[in-house]
């Protein structure tokens, strides 16, 4: 692709947001590490610099060889990628007195440039660093400054290279994507075509030129995910893509039958395994989530292998990898983000499954799925299903998981999700969804003692899961599911609700 932009990531918890916003701009953008540098830049029309936990001035910042890009390619650096600049290109980085952190006000702009086109002085934009732009480099112009920082924006003179030290990707930078749009579209000259028709058409047209006439075996899960991969891939190959549907065990309530029957509505060629029993035998006494979350995802190749072989000469696997997954699971090797937990369906292959692997959502956020599914006539029904865990409720059930325990869940969980439903709250949720805790407390029941388990539910709001808030739900509604879950499923005494928000905790608690 010839119109496209390069976001090299320095570690921000913002990268990926940098990423959201220019998609939003119907312009396509990639992430890459900053020590992963393709080698390749001719596809890229503008680079961005990510923001940093480092510290320019530090011994082990991040340092990458920017010389094929600096003055040959529109560039934007944020925050640390501002001060990068600076400091090795012969100004100064110091601490500054006071952490530069929140909402700020510019106080100048040179409004002449037009970076800052259509926006006005005192427009909010948002701080997040502790180091400062003491003096700029030879050949540079402020272009924005406000109270506290006075190289809040500047740029290189004869060059389309900017820097900032406040971050336009998020919410409370009020202009930010005005900013973004004036840079990638006004000084980049890049064409804001990335639509989710767009996307459809070309990688179908990419799918039936990679397969040809190959016979394709996809996982489905349910999800909006492997839903919108298995339409695109019916699209290019037809009959050549056969659809498994597994049954591991740890499902929603009547989840198995009720999805197998809405995907042979939908035309795919589907078949349902219920492996319940292997994946539950395989889990017995194992309570970590890390090795819960591998045990699950070795069982689940292994039934791949096993119907893999019942359909002749099939040479892929396809998979509904989304860019979240990508670029985190990227970061462990090569990036300086952090490892939160390891994501399911991300990875490489057991070299005796002799497939390649294809993932025709890779470069796509949660959100943009849904709306490539809603280009191809995929119903609300499918496209409005809340994100579920690959690992399903193995990691909503904290501790070793039983049959009893599973069956506990799926009671709770269908009690709380058609309560949603019911009370008009579902399409107001991101996610919900309910957790079993590994805990047991004293109640009362009548006259008598019970010594029972605690569910926590859990429904938050989001785009992408990236972030997360808690959703006040009514108390009305909280207090008519707690009670139904009380009286209706047989071992549980207490529910809890859960109002973390994400960062610093995570949606799923294991």
């Amino acid at each position: 692709m010839q119109n496209n932009v390069l976001i090299l990531d320095f570690g921000s918890q913002y990268t990926q947001l940098i990423a959201r916003r220019v998609r939003e701009l119907n312009i396509f953008c990639e992430i890459k590490p900053y020590n992963k540098l393709p080698e390749d830049l001719s596809s890229f029309k503008a680079v961005i610099l990510s923001g940093s936990p480092f510290s320019v001035r530090a011994e082990d910042a991040p340092h990458p060889d920017l010389s094929r890009i600096k003055g040959h390619k529109p560039l934007l650096a944020v925050c640390y990628g501002a001060q990068y600049l600076v400091h090795f290109n012969g100004g100064s980085v110091a601490k500054s007195n006071t952490r530069e952190y929140g909402r700020a006000n510019l106080s100048y702009i040179n409004s002449e440039d037009p970076f800052f086109e259509s926006i006005s002085e005192g427009s909010q934009v948002w701080m997040s660093h502790s180091d400062t732009i003491k003096d700029l480099p030879k050949n540079t112009s402020v272009l924005a400054s406000t109270q506290d920082v006075e190289y809040a924006a500047y740029k290189f003179d004869n060059e389309s290279t900017y820097g900032i030290q406040f971050h336009p990707e998020v919410y409370h930078t009020k202009d930010g994507k005005k900013l973004l749009e004036n840079f990638l579209v006004k000084i980049a000259g890049l064409e804001q075509t990335w639509t989710p028709d767009t996307f459809v058409d070309v990688t179908v047209a990419e799918l039936k030129q990679r397969i040809g006439t190959d016979k394709v075996i996809l996982g489905l899960s349910g999800g909006v995910d492997s839903t919108v991969a298995a339409v695109l891939l019916h699209k290019a190959i037809g009959k050549n893509l056969y659809c498994i549907f597994v049954n591991n065990g740890l499902l929603r309530k009547n989840e198995f039958e009720e999805v197998l029957e809405q995907y042979h509505d939908m035309g795919l060629n589907v078949k349902g395994v219920d492996a319940s029993e292997r994946f539950l035998s395989a889990l017995n006494g194992e309570s970590d989530p890390e090795k819960k979350r591998k045990i699950i995802g070795r069982v689940f190749i292994e039934v791949f292998d096993d119907e893999a072989h019942l359909v002749d000469d099939v040479k892929w696997l396809a998979q509904g990898t989304i860019y979240p997954d990508v670029i985190e699971s990227v970061s462990v090797t090569g990036g300086p983000s952090a490892t939160i937990k390891s994501h399911h369906n991300v990875g490489g292959l057991p070299d005796f499954m002799k497939l390649k692997v294809v993932e025709p959502l890779k470069m796509l956020f949660k959100d943009e799925v849904r709306r490539v599914g809603k280009s191809m006539a995929i119903g609300d029904e499918r496209l409005g299903r809340h994100p579920f865990p690959g690992p399903g409720l193995a990691i909503r059930i904290l501790g070793d998981i039983t049959r009893e325990k599973v069956a506990i869940l799926q009671e709770v969980d269908y009690i709380f999700i058609k309560g949603l439903r019911d009370w008009g709250l579902y399409d107001e949720v991101w996610q919900a969804g309910a957790m079993l805790l590994p805990v047991d407390s004293v109640g009362v029941m009548g006259d008598e003692r019970t010594y029972e388990k605690c569910v926590a539910l859990r429904a938050v709001e989001s785009t992408d899961g990236m972030t997360a808030d808690w959703v006040n739900l009514p108390y009305e509604f909280l207090q008519k599911v707690s009670n139904d879950i009380i009286n209706k499923v047989p071992g549980v005494n207490r529910v809890v609700y859960d109002i973390s928000s994400k960062p610093p905790a995570t949606i799923e608690w294991e």
